[in-house]
């Protein structure tokens, strides 16, 4: 019980510190999209830029302050506005001519000939923003009695029916001493107001020393929330636009034709519901603020979309829970690169509309990237259930229908261009890389459901996968020339050049070079194990033994290195395709030819198969022949088999750190890894 309460305060006190927040955005958004005029000369123009700076510095830092200094800025802030309230109230009700007679005739009531209520009533009010008043300020018992009889004087003057004068001059002194009484308890607080600054600045400069800018910025951006600050923002906003243009739609229908019925007034057709919906969305991005808060808005969806299909097609890795992340920097940088915000409304809405086609192509290929090691885990784990396989070929399914009817539709609606070019491809090679999986899924399910072992599947998943990166390498050339057709002819900026760049350095260059380099190493891996010599036929029979990587029989053949130990032929290829050393005792695996002799050769774990002996010659023991025929050979073998014994388990060789360097008669061992995730991948 106590944990359900603790985890419902710290909810609350989240959504407290977000909603404290969100004020300061409105007024920064304020400050960028009004216009007013600057009046003549330089001075005008200089105040009016000075007070947009101090506006936007001031809104910046309340924006950054913790929770703590939060409640004390809105409390003073508070404060202040009931103050003012207090005073305007009072100069309103002392200076109006009639005021029993508005007071009545806005109740709708008779007036009487005497009567307290309309001050009364202005005493009630007065006295409760004196209370709220004191209660924000904090102030003792004898100054808030003071405050609160000051707000009330003028209150006794309409009692009394003093002369309007009178009354007036009563209002203008309570407000000047209430005026006084806030700029003193102010002034009593810029000491502490000092010191906390120098704090903060003294913590920030601490934190900027020891972990440096990047550490600093993303513990703010924590600390403060920003992406639920922007997404309250622009959902209030849009609420709050919503409700507004509602109600001036039902009262323009309601003024414009006398004949419609009420339930007709208070009804909202689809035309006009569309236009609605239409205007929200076009003062949605009207500034580089909402843009923001849209993206904040679609990261939240694309998150808890992509945790869905996680749990759908039952993934538990961490890293694929970045949709989150990636579908909104794409968003903004598409409104960026297209200028979204300064486009008219016309405009903005037609390119929002394409800016969304192409986030959905982006997602698409994301939600492939997190099925296609799903299927691929299944699969090479020959998981035979079909509850397991059913939701992840859904979602391919449903990957490879969905850029085919969105493609189908936008180019049955729609002429051809450089924008609608771009989402077809895109669409074109979402398709492609789904059947792509899916090949390759049916070439290990098709493995898994033989019972020998198919040799050729690696050079077919090969052949598959490169011909997938070979499409998309194309098809990331065609889109380099479609976004430079684009930024010539079209619509040219800087941040789309800078995109360009980005496409061509990481979608185009690293590509062909890792597409290159995978090349480059499996024809060197399928060289050197053609060079090993191939344990087959009567010899391979005589071996008692698996293979170390895979621990399954030699049903055909096998490959030794030259440190005497043997692997199938496609299994060693895989592993070097990782590394150039051996998986058990990590020597290097050199193309030697001189390592075709195979009698020489060692078992894993045991001593080579060797040849009966020769028959002896009459009257001489059984072996004699044999050592005076070689009297050195017994002597090899018999310190062969001694220095054999201490690595008699040899799957548990292990170095010192001063010895893994040198073996083999100081010779250094050198180790290359070939970091190419496309090799892992095609394993």
């Amino acid at each position: 019980m106590a944990s359900t309460q603790t985890r419902i305060g710290q909810q609350a006190s989240a959504v407290l510190d977000v909603a404290l927040r969100v004020p300061c955005i409105f007024i920064i958004d304020a400050i960028f999209n009004s216009y007013s005029d600057p009046g003549p000369g330089w001075s005008g123009t200089v105040g009016t830029g000075l007070f947009r700076i101090l506006g936007v510095l001031v809104s910046g830092v309340v924006l950054l302050l913790s929770q703590k200094a939060l409640l004390k800025f809105y409390s003073l802030f508070l404060a202040v506005v009931l103050a003012a309230a207090a005073v305007l109230i009072n100069y309103a009700a002392a200076a109006h001519p009639d005021l029993y007679g508005t007071f009545y005739k806005a109740a709708g009531v008779r007036p009487p000939r005497k009567g307290a209520a309309p001050w009364l009533a202005l005493a009630a009010v007065q006295l409760s923003l004196g209370v709220a008043y004191v209660f924000l300020l904090g102030l003792r018992s004898s100054p808030a009695a003071l405050v609160i009889l000051d707000v009330t004087v003028p209150v006794w003057g309409l009692m009394m029916e003093l002369p309007p004068e009178a009354r007036r001059s009563a209002a203008v002194l309570s407000g000047g001493v209430l005026a006084l009484a806030t700029t003193a308890c102010l002034a009593a607080r810029l000491k502490r107001f000092y010191y906390s600054c120098r704090y903060v600045y003294l913590l920030v400069r601490h934190m900027y020393r020891m972990y440096g800018l990047q550490l600093l910025l993303k513990d703010t951006w924590k600390r403060i929330r920003f992406p639920d600050v922007l997404r309250l923002f622009w959902l209030s906003r849009v609420i709050t636009q919503a409700l507004i243009l509602v109600y001036v739609v039902r009262a323009v229908r309601r003024d414009g034709a006398d004949g419609i019925l009420d339930s007709q007034v208070h009804s909202l057709s689809w035309d006009l519901l569309w236009d609605v919906t239409s205007n929200l969305v076009i003062s949605g991005c009207d500034s580089t603020l909402t843009v923001l808060g849209m993206s904040a808005v679609i990261s939240s969806v694309a998150h808890y979309l992509g945790l869905s299909i996680l749990t759908f097609i039952g993934s538990t890795e961490e890293e694929d829970k970045r949709l989150g992340f990636v579908a909104p920097v794409l968003f903004f940088i598409l409104a960026l690169q297209t200028g979204l915000s300064g486009l008219d409304p016309e405009e903005r809405l037609v390119r929002l509309s394409r800016n969304m086609c192409l986030l959905l192509t982006a997602i698409l290929h994301f939600i492939q990237g997190m099925t296609d090691p799903v299927l691929m885990s299944l699969s090479a784990s020959h998981v035979s259930s079909f509850r397991r396989h059913f939701p992840v070929l859904l979602v391919s399914a449903a990957l490879f229908a969905l850029p085919v009817a969105l493609s189908h539709a936008l180019l049955r609606h729609y002429a051809l261009n450089t924008w609608l070019f771009a989402v077809t491809a895109f669409c074109v090679e979402l398709c492609l890389k789904v059947l792509v999986s899916l090949t390759v899924y049916a070439l290990f399910m098709a493995d898994g459901l033989s019972d020998a072992l198919w040799e050729k599947l690696d050079d077919y998943v090969y052949y598959v996968r490169s011909a997938g990166n070979v499409m998309e390498f194309l098809f990331g050339v065609v889109m380099f020339g479609n976004g430079a057709y684009t930024m010539m002819f079209e619509s040219g900026s800087k941040i789309r050049a800078c995109m360009m760049c980005l496409h061509a350095y990481f979608n185009i260059y690293l590509q062909a070079r890792n597409g290159w380099r995978t090349f480059v190493n499996r024809r060197t891996a399928v060289r050197k194990i053609r060079s090993l010599p191939e344990l087959r036929g009567e010899r391979l029979r005589r071996v008692e033994d698996v293979c170390a990587i895979c621990y399954q029989d030699f049903a055909a053949s096998a490959r030794v290195t030259p440190c005497r130990h043997y692997f199938h032929a496609l299994c060693l290829r895989k592993w070097l395709y990782i590394q150039d050393t051996c998986p058990m005792c990590h020597q290097r695996v050199h193309v030697d030819e001189r390592a075709a002799d195979g009698d020489a050769l060692s078992n894993n774990n045991a001593p080579p198969p060797r040849p009966p002996p020769p028959p002896a010659a009459d009257g001489e023991p059984p072996g004699e022949g044999e050592a005076a025929a070689g009297g050195g050979t017994a002597s090899a073998a018999a310190a062969g088999e001694r220095d054999r014994e201490p690595l008699e388990d040899n799957d548990s060789i292990e170095y010192d750190d001063d010895d893994w360097g040198v073996q083999n008669g100081g010779t250094p061992v050198e180790e290359e890894y070939l970091n190419d995730d496309t090799d892992a991948a095609d394993d």
